[in-house]
């Protein structure tokens, strides 16, 4: 397969609702990843540390920290266990609604 221009490889991409979703969902899975591992890294806390608050395997909390897709009670947990609070927010251009996050 030969070399395509990034502008063919990008107006294809858009071309296709699907393709377009699947890169967008992508992409946000990724920022998640970061942020959690920024957040913890921004309390000064290890996997390892992270690993003994939520009495869980280091290698656990290295698997959620890269999953792409959390439930929010364990974005919760791992909120709570660094020291926050995990609220989410519905926002409408109108009004914005504070929902509650799970609790154990």
């Amino acid at each position: 397969m030969g070399r395509r221009p990034w502008r063919e490889i990008s107006a294809k991409n858009r071309e296709d609702p699907e393709r377009a979703a699947r890169i967008e969902a992508g992409a946000r899975a990724m920022l998640l990843v970061s942020a959690l591992t920024k957040l913890r890294e921004s309390r000064d806390m290890t996997q390892t540390e992270l690993a003994s608050a939520l009495d869980v395997s280091q290698a656990r909390v290295s698997r959620l920290e890269r999953q792409d897709d959390l439930y929010l009670s364990t974005l919760a947990e791992y909120v709570r266990a660094i020291g926050g609070e995990l609220r989410v927010s519905v926002v409408f251009p109108d009004e914005t609604v504070e929902l509650v996050a799970a609790r154990d």
